[in-house]
């Protein structure tokens, strides 16, 4: 089976690409012998050109100066993304679709639409020590006071916190006839009551810290609730849907560089007088890699071209999470793969496959771990059915 892009992918794909190569992939060891820094000028300066290539609007309606490009686009470009290591990738905003229809005009104004232009930096606090894919377990509450919310809240694994300035925040409501329901909220980085617990190292070398964040009676004003109260959890699966996505689609490049790289050095390794790659347990290592990586592809493409069709969000969520998990697991093999061809030099901070291998795991884990991918996989099949989970024959 094969995947024909059409032209508008085709030339996301070569632009993102030549951005990626020319610009990131550069400055990928830099990044990991100085803790994840880049000097501040050259990361201001990808930042730029993200924006001007138009990665931070793909997903913007038109009205607002976006690009309304379809799912398979944005995918094919999040592909070309996940071929540099060290988080180079996440060097610009990315306002996303779901927020033109929960925010109100205000809240695009204040927040949304600044973020697509560079002039604003989100994050997102949800998981906590007790709650992670189950986002229904959280314990932060809001609660209503006058004009406000009072947030109270300890939040982990804040990916981003040290460089945004707006925060959205997943709480409980805490009483009123909408209590224990989720409310998702804009609040501003530097509000009185937030602090840090602690900033934990993390396996990979970012410039994007995870640190636990504390909410301690944060006063958010009530313009800032996205939607209604309740309504916090539906906004959270369209982001999930999307990040899950997304996820299964940088490690399908992660993967694509990886058998290039490990190709490559088996081409030109030679031991005992001939190439490593004429070694057929390396052609082996090689060749699942290829099978790995063509399935994670076209499931993911697959998946977008299903949201460009309009399909059942239902039936979108088993889709994204069937993408995350053979894609995320697919990498991680691959990743494994390429550390033993390169052997030795593998093992190395300085080389491709030894960063991937680091951060590749991750992808089994946020945005909902592997296991909680099987369950959603299953419970759509229970409910709806083979066809109505991955579709007709």
């Amino acid at each position: 089976m094969s995947f024909h892009l059409p032209p508008s992918a085709l030339d996301w794909q070569a632009k993102v690409r030549a951005f990626v190569d020319e610009e990131l992939i550069p400055w990928e060891i830099e990044a990991e012998m100085n803790g994840g820094e880049i000097p501040p000028d050259v990361a201001a300066r990808h930042e730029r050109i993200a924006i001007g290539l138009g990665l931070s609007r793909m997903d913007v309606p038109v009205a607002y100066g976006g690009l309304a490009a379809p799912v398979l686009d944005q995918v094919v470009a999040a592909e070309q993304i996940g071929r540099v290591t060290n988080a180079l990738g996440w060097c610009y905003p990315e306002a996303q679709g779901w927020m033109f229809e929960a925010c109100s005009a205000d809240q695009l104004e204040r927040f949304v639409l600044p973020m697509m232009r560079g002039e604003r930096h989100f994050c997102y606090a949800i998981t906590e020590e007790g709650a992670g894919s189950n986002v229904d377990d959280i314990v932060a509450t809001a609660r209503r006071d006058g004009g406000d919310y009072v947030i109270d809240a300890v939040k982990w694994h804040v990916t981003s916190a040290n460089l945004a300035d707006t925060i959205l925040v997943q709480a409980k409501m805490a009483e009123g006839r909408n209590a224990g329901t989720h409310g998702l909220f804009f609040v501003e980085a530097d509000a009185t009551g937030i602090s840090t617990v602690r900033n934990p190292a993390y396996s990979h070398t970012y410039r994007h810290h995870h640190p636990i964040l504390r909410f301690d009676g944060v006063r958010v004003p009530a313009a800032n609730l996205i939607g209604r109260e309740g309504e916090g959890m539906d906004f959270t699966y369209a982001w999930f849907r999307r990040e899950r996505l997304m996820i299964a689609a940088r490690a399908c490049g992660a993967a694509e560089r990886l058998i290039e790289e490990a190709r490559a050095f088996a081409a030109t390794r030679v031991v005992g007088g001939v190439p490593i790659a004429e070694h057929q347990l390396v052609q082996a290592m090689l060749a699942d890699s290829v099978v790995d990586l063509h399935a994670a592809r076209l499931v993911t493409y697959e998946a977008a071209a299903a949201h460009d069709r309009g399909l059942d969000v239902k039936a979108l969520h088993a889709r994204c999470s069937i993408a995350k998990l053979l894609a995320s697991e697919a990498a991680g093999r691959i990743a494994d793969r390429a550390v033993q061809i390169f052997g030795g030099r593998g093992y190395m901070r300085e080389n491709v496959a030894e960063r991937f291998l680091r951060e590749l795991r991750v992808d089994r884990i946020w945005e909902g771990t592997s296991e909680i991918q099987r369950l959603i996989i299953a419970n759509g099949l229970m409910k709806r059915g083979l066809a109505g989970t991955i579709g007709a024959s």
